[in-house]
């Protein structure tokens, strides 16, 4: 789907027809990314929030890359560590995998999507806040039908959600997932949008709101402190770049691991031409994976390990992406992580889980001091041909985000394929020796090379949520992911 004055792909067509109602307005694409962030906190409860933290990069017409980091952080400041409660545990499916994750107080990182929002908008945005935020207050009133996908999202995540008898009531019905179709209302969500939108994100760190989230975190076994909060900043960074075929690659630097990764795999099938077949791609997945050390996430925090980890080596989340009629494209990626079940009445906050996310811990659990971004997997990624940005993407799905960024970015560099279609394409993920495997790809080759393969039955919410949208000969395009609702709208 295509468009003149703009397009916008999103994980929901109510988050992607916020932003693409802004461009029609006359905002830029950094105003509609925020317009849809916002209504995805409504839109798509379950995958995001103002209790999470994600990444906004931004390419202005004529400007370098900037990446705006608001992911969460590690609590503690002040506070006693060995006040903390014992992690408890979520079994969530994804088909026949099993993930489990932490959850309840202990596992809340503080918060960075308030800050984020509103430095979004004073750093790039030329409409207030207070107009972004208002159609998605009035949208959390009104409520939202929920769609297959989000219902879904629901019965995912149930386990973590009938932890805690706040969020139980607040989120099923009689202790079951709302169904498909039914109309899901949140008038305190509506009050913290407002709230944002009219007085920024002061009352989320050092005010009213910022307060009671410390006290009742603090209280359930959890370290968020009032001086975490005070203390919390977005950071303005430069995104890590690598060369393409005759594209390059802008993506999230350091501390986060999934832009680095990414990079590190895309140089690696850039060693040989054409497009990569499926065992190429496993070999490059593997790489990533296998430089996982204690080395690689240690070295993470430290000024440009980005450029020297590559020089050395180079010879519950949603996405949005935007391209407008003048030229500014904005990638930002949002994630709640699964939910921490952990809601505070009154506050519109369904508090993270980051803690509790063994991706984001591989060296353990509480190892990050306090105040030390999380190394999330979250990569919001442009595509340049001559400085100029072709195509613009990112992903949900925790691990498998880099997986299904890599293979959207073959798809349309290396094939050719309109963007609708790279999205759409079967994929694989490959991680601890099983290659993950959509209806599509030869799960037959690679069990005669001897691979142990796990075959999905359909396209499926474990490889990811792509949201992505394309400048291809002066059209604007968008592709929506159908594993995660995905919908495209143009301006």
């Amino acid at each position: 789907m295509g468009g003149v004055g703009g397009v916008v792909a999103a994980g929901h067509p109510l988050t992607a027809g916020a932003g693409a109602e802004v461009l029609r307005a006359g905002g830029n694409a950094v105003d509609a990314a925020v317009a849809a962030m916002l209504t995805s906190f409504v839109a798509e409860p379950m995958m995001t929030g103002l209790g999470g933290g994600g990444y906004l990069l931004v390419a202005p017409p004529d400007a370098e890359p900037v990446l705006l980091d608001f992911f969460v952080a590690a609590p503690g400041h002040g506070a006693d560590p060995a006040g903390r409660a014992p992690l408890h545990t979520a079994d969530v499916f994804f088909g026949d995998v099993l993930q489990v994750f932490g959850i309840g107080a202990p596992s809340c990182a503080v918060y960075g999507v308030p800050a984020g929002v509103a430095a979004a908008v004073a750093r790039f945005g030329t409409v207030p806040l207070t107009e972004l935020a208002a159609p998605a207050a009035a949208l959390a009133r009104a409520g939202v039908r929920l769609t297959e996908q989000q219902a879904g999202m629901y019965t995912l995540l149930a386990p973590i959600l009938r932890s805690d008898p706040v969020a139980a009531a607040t989120f099923l019905v009689d202790g079951a997932p709302p169904s498909a179709g039914s109309v899901v209302r949140d008038p305190e969500l509506a009050e913290a949008l407002e709230r944002l939108g009219g007085e920024g994100a002061a009352p989320f760190y050092t005010g009213d709101l910022g307060h009671a989230v410390s006290d009742a975190v603090l209280a359930a076994g959890g370290l968020i402190t009032r001086a975490d909060l005070a203390a919390y900043r977005v950071v303005e960074r430069a995104p890590v770049r690598v060369p393409y075929r005759d594209r390059e690659v802008d993506t999230n630097p350091p501390p986060s691991a999934g832009g680095v990764l990414l990079a590190y795999a895309l140089s690696l099938l850039d060693r040989r031409p054409g497009p990569p077949d499926a065992r190429e791609l496993i070999r490059a997945m593997e790489a990533a994976q296998d430089v996982r050390d204690a080395a690689f996430f240690a070295g993470l925090a430290t000024e440009g390990f980005g450029a020297a980890f590559l020089s050395s080596r180079v010879g519950s989340t949603t996405h949005i992406s935007v391209l407008d009629g003048d030229g500014w494209a904005a990638t930002v990626t949002c994630s709640n992580g699964e939910g921490s079940g952990v809601l505070l009445p009154g506050t519109g906050l369904h508090l993270n889980n980051m803690l509790g996310e063994e991706d984001l811990s591989p060296l353990g659990f509480f190892t990050h001091p306090p105040g030390r971004r999380l190394p999330s997997m979250m990569a919001p990624t442009l595509v340049r041909r001559d400085g100029q940005v072709e195509l613009v993407l990112g992903s949900a799905g925790s691990n498998r985000i880099r997986s299904a960024l890599l293979q959207v970015i073959v798809n349309s560099v290396d094939r050719g394929l309109p963007v609708q279609a790279a999205v759409d394409a079967p994929r694989l993920h490959a991680e601890d020796g099983v290659v993950h495997i959509e209806p599509g790809v030869a799960g037959a080759a690679l069990a005669g090379a001897g691979r142990m393969v796990s075959r999905f039955p359909g396209p499926h919410t474990f490889f990811g949520g792509v949201q992505a949208v394309e400048r291809r000969d002066g059209v604007l395009a968008g592709g929506g992911d159908p594993r995660r609702g995905g919908a495209v709208v143009p301006a």
